[in-house]
């Protein structure tokens, strides 16, 4: 397992486009994200900071199933 990067919101949000994902709505410091796969709708929120603090991001990864290598492909 490779160390979780720090990013900001907005770095992390394109990849996460890339992947599939689609910003949703925004409330405040708030972006919600969504994605659909052939059994169920993940959905997912990104807090506008910058950096993300590595440990929300690693929550944030494992809520959209991805490892710290397939974020880094994404970047």
């Amino acid at each position: 397992m490779s160390i979780i990067p720090s990013l900001p919101y907005d770095r992390l949000i394109r990849a996460l486009q890339r992947d599939g994902w689609v910003t949703v709505r925004q409330k405040g410091s708030h972006i919600r994200l969504q994605k659909h796969t052939a059994t169920e709708t993940l959905k997912l929120t990104v807090p506008a900071h910058r950096p993300i603090k590595r440990s929300t991001l690693s929550h944030i990864l494992k809520q959209a199933q991805l490892t710290t290598e397939e974020l880094e492909r994404l970047l």
